[in-house]
Parts: C-alpha cells; sequence; structure tokens
C-alpha cells in the first residue's frame, strides 16, 4: 500500500506541475525575471502550494498516525547553517539558469526527454559529486 500511495501522490505532484506550467522553463524563467517582463502567473502556485502544505502540517499536528507507514517521516534539522545556505544559492542559480528544477525537469521528460535527460544526467551527476566531497571533508 505504501508503494501504491506513494504513486497516486506522484502522479498528482506531476500532474500538478505540468497543468501549473511550472515543467515550462519559459515561463519559470518568466516567473524569476522580476525586472523585466515578469509573469506573476507561477505565485499563484506557490501560494496554493504554501496553502496546501499549512493545512497539511496541522493536520499531521492533530493526526495520530499516518495510514500507510509507522509514523510521520518529518524532517528534525532546524539548523540553518552554511551548507544549507550554499546549496539554496546553487540551487537558486541553476534554476534562474535554466528555468528548471528537478521535480519539474523529471517531470517534463514525457515531453521533450532528449534535453531534460541530458539535464538531469547532470543534475544526478551534481548530486553524487556534491555527496563525495561532502563525506571528503567529514571523513
Amino acid at each position: 500500500m505504501n508503494l501504491l500511495s506513494a504513486l497516486f501522490i506522484g502522479l498528482l505532484f506531476g500532474l500538478g506541475l505540468i497543468v501549473s506550467g511550472m515543467t515550462n522553463p519559459e515561463k519559470v524563467l518568466g516567473f524569476l525575471d522580476i525586472l523585466g517582463d515578469w509573469d506573476a502567473s507561477l505565485a499563484f502556485v506557490m501560494v496554493g502550494a504554501i496553502a496546501v502544505t499549512a493545512a497539511g502540517y496541522r493536520w499531521i499536528g492533530r493526526a495520530g498516525k499516518p495510514w500507510f507507514d509507522l509514523k510521520y517521516q518529518m524532517p528534525n534539522n532546524v539548523v540553518i547553517d552554511k551548507q544549507l545556505i550554499s546549496g539554496a544559492i546553487l540551487f537558486g542559480v541553476g534554476w534562474g539558469l535554466v528555468g528548471l528544477c528537478p521535480g519539474p525537469a523529471l517531470t517534463a521528460i514525457i515531453i521533450e526527454p532528449w534535453a531534460l535527460l541530458v539535464f538531469s544526467a547532470a543534475m544526478l551527476s551534481g548530486m553524487v559529486i556534491a555527496r563525495a566531497v561532502l563525506s571528503m571533508r567529514q571523513g
């Protein structure tokens, strides 16, 4: 049942990304271009996502345990450190340069496979390199 619920939630998420235009790099870049020809339509997507997330956290606070797991998988790190800040900066720069972030890129593979496979391969390579660098610094 865990895999089935994950599949349903993933499909719902991907459909939301496609319908909202988040898989269209031109639309995302238009949203990020606040000093130029700004397209504010994705702000409504973000406000909607924040509202759903806030309602979800409120519901989790009242619920006993999840339907398909033993406990809720909640983040426990609340520290804002250099790694978080530098990762956010790299993420933002990458998103601003290309107009895609990981979720929409993986969703859009069905629309424009070759370009997004290259993007996804580069993204995964960056993840592997980052993990290797972090493990060398810690160990």
